[in-house]
């Protein structure tokens, strides 16, 4: 029996280019000269350089530790020599270059000493955490955030249902798709261990129905291996499919509350590839230092996907490809959710899903803005349910909490409400604005916070410091009152001790008979009153 499916919000089935890069098998991608390495490629603080220029490295050993709970290390990709820790040219909106590490290769791939966990079904889940954020796996599904941390609930949830997302969505990547037809048995294999660490009763694999190759491979793997409680579902192939939350929603119809994670529902959700590098590293001991790449476009010769070391420069892969036409824009990611790289001399970060060398029949320059019509054809298709003409008005007015209220950080930034909008009106942008600007506010209002609370601590500080001053000075008062009432007590009593010796040191000699001594004569009549 075929299991029930529901249908999210809006979407939209867009035209598809997948084909262009699937017509071939993904192969290794030629070893490049230099690896540049980045400190920063996920979700949280940079990891922390612990090599040095001159050093020589090993593949797969540990060159910036993470840095911080929400961090990742990052490991040589490829042995060879350490030749710069720099600033470099990093794939990101802004442009902007941040601290590199750059290896020069050796040509030898010599890897570090590994250490297998064939055994991993003994293992304490804690034990498995720990082993995937030593091997710096985040997720490969574009957003980067720190894999160990989604496979630990926490205290008070409960896993019920562990999906993997092969719902590859964006028109022209096809790295998970070929990924799913050649590499099944790692991805499901990937996928037991996760389940292991979380204690999933069930798993469920969420593909389009544009992948058939890819269904076919994931299930003919499933009965090879013999794994229960595991379902290859089809899904309709519709944009944006692969959105995590549109995804739960889709297979289990289970809504994840505004603001909320998919733990609030009982759902976890990772893409197949960081399920097959979670293989990798519990069953092999190798870390994330290679992932697919898809290099496409129609300004490249031959596209096609490759295996790619973390690090390698985009102009080496598009020369892989046949090399790209002058004047295209470069794009990382797809031409819904991606962005325009700054040149071809970044690197392959981990987050890196896709190169697009797009002509301008693809991604063009956008013609001018329009005054917005208020269609509401942007509220038709938000699969988020989102109001996005009223979050372009606050966001315009720099209205932020109102921004806020509209539930902004519910927008994963899809881009079909620029896409629908007949005014031309790039809302996906004012979008990032918004909340790139709230996020500066807060990270100032922390700042702020933390300088109050320093303040406040040092006035505390200080009164404590004064009220103890003055206590002490109350004791020693008092001590020196005590002493001197001592010593005068001490006095008198030594002049009666000294009254009472002289006393007894003037009285005659004699024994118990004697009279009693007296210094005094006796009076005349006293003398009388004797005779």
């Amino acid at each position: 029996m075929a299991r029930k499916l529901w249908r999210f919000h809006g979407g939209l089935r867009l035209p598809g280019y997948k084909a262009i890069s699937t017509a071939r098998d993904a192969v290794p991608a030629r070893l490049p000269r230099h690896l540049v390495l980045p400190l920063t490629q996920h979700i949280g603080e940079p990891a922390e350089p612990v090599v040095a220029v001159g050093d020589q490295v090993l593949k797969g050993q540990l060159i910036a530790r993470a840095d911080g709970y929400v961090s990742a290390p990052v490991h040589a990709s490829s042995s060879g020599r350490v030749v710069a820790i720099e600033e470099r040219p990093i794939p990101h909106p802004s442009g902007l270059t941040a601290p590199c590490i750059v290896i020069e290769t050796d040509g030898r791939e010599t890897w570090a000493p590994l250490t297998l966990h064939l055994d991993y079904a003994d293992m304490d889940p804690s034990a498995l955490r720990n082993l995937i954020r030593e091997a710096g796996i985040v997720g490969l599904g574009g957003a980067g955030f720190p894999s160990y941390i989604k496979l630990n609930p926490g205290p008070g949830h409960k896993v019920d249902t562990l999906i993997l997302n092969g719902a590859e969505c964006e028109p022209y990547i096809t790295c998970d798709d070929m990924l799913m037809r050649q590499r099944a048995r790692e991805i499901l294999q990937g996928m037991t261990i996760m389940r292991h660490a979380l204690q999933a009763k069930q798993c469920l694999i969420g593909i389009e129905d544009n992948k058939p190759e890819a269904i076919a491979a994931m299930r003919a793997a499933v009965k090879a291996l013999g794994i229960e409680q595991v379902e290859v579902v089809v899904i309709p192939t519709i944009y944006p499919a692969g959105g995590e939350k549109q995804l739960i929603k889709t297979l289990t119809g289970l809504e994840v509350p505004s603001n909320g994670l998919p733990i609030d529902v009982g759902v976890v959700c990772h893409n197949v590839g960081t399920a097959a590098s979670v293989y990798w590293a519990v069953i092999w001991g190798e870390p994330l230092t290679s992932r697919f790449v898809t290099v496409t476009g129609d300004g490249v010769a031959a596209p096609r996907n490759l295996e790619v070391l973390i690090g390698t420069p985009v102009q080496d892969l598009i020369e892989e490809v046949g090399g790209a036409r002058p004047g295209l824009r470069l794009i990382m990611g797809g031409p819904m959710m991606g962005f325009t790289l700054s040149g071809a001399d970044v690197p392959v970060v981990k987050a890196t899903n896709c190169i697009l060398v797009a002509g301008p029949q693809v991604v063009g320059d956008p013609p001018p803005p329009m005054p917005c019509i208020r269609c509401g054809a942007c509220t038709d298709v938000c699969p988020a349910q989102l109001l996005p003409q009223q979050l372009y008005w606050y966001a315009r007015a720099k209205d932020f909490d109102k921004v806020q209220d509209h539930n902004l950080y519910d927008c994963i930034e899809c881009g079909l409400c620029a896409y629908v909008c007949p005014s031309n009106i790039p809302l996906v942008q004012y979008f990032r604005y918004a909340k790139t600007e709230i996020w500066a506010r807060e990270r100032d209002q922390q700042k702020a916070d933390l300088a109050r609370r320093r303040h406040e601590f040092r006035l505390e500080r200080l009164e404590r410091e004064k009220a103890e001053r003055e206590a002490r000075h109350r004791q020693k008062k008092a001590g020196v009152s005590d002493a001197a009432g001592d010593d005068k007590q001490a006095a008198i009593k030594a002049a009666v001790e000294r009254a009472r010796r002289k006393r007894e040191a003037a009285a005659p000699l004699g024994g118990a008979d004697s009279a009693p001594a007296t210094s005094d004569p006796a009076t005349p009549a006293q003398d009388d009153q004797k005779e």
